[in-house]
């Protein structure tokens, strides 16, 4: 598992860096074709690591209700994110990962609810969830790149 933990910080680290030098402007455009925006993917990925981990598993997640309804899978961006939305989110962002790895390594994760994604898989353990949370970055890190292009 141990290297699902640094893909995940590295991936992170690698978004927050190719986005770095974006406007919030450009951040908050969602241009034609798309449905959301690179803020919005951001903030997304943030959620779904802590449902597929956290939520899945019977635990509070550490991100707000109000993150969750705002940036789940089947939304959409409601509102501009400001400046200082995007810093915390960000914030948010690159610590969760760590807080995953150290509360899998202190085992608080003792349940999982069986869960089939979107793409017909079915997770079954927090260590499905992790693995498969790492392939939805990679997904999102491509949407962003695409995005990236028309911003």
């Amino acid at each position: 598992m141990q290297k699902n933990f640094e893909i995940l910080l590295k991936m992170r680290q690698l978004i927050l860096k190719i986005t770095e030098n974006l406007s919030n402007e450009q951040l908050n455009k969602i241009p034609q074709g798309f449905k959301n925006n690179i803020v919005w993917n951001i903030a997304h990925l943030a959620v779904t690591q802590q449902l597929l981990c956290y939520q899945l598993s019977g635990l509070n997640c550490l991100v707000s209700e109000e993150m969750i309804a705002n940036f789940q899978k089947g939304t959409a961006p409601n509102h501009p994110i400001s400046k200082e939305e995007f810093e915390t989110i960000k914030k948010q962002f690159l610590q969760l990962p760590l807080q995953l790895e150290e509360d899998y390594h202190k085992g608080i994760f003792k349940n999982y609810r069986e869960y089939k994604t979107s793409v017909d898989i079915t997770l079954n353990s927090i260590e499905d969830g992790i693995i498969f949370n790492t392939y939805h970055e990679g997904i999102h890190l491509g949407i962003i790149l695409q995005l990236m292009k028309f911003v």
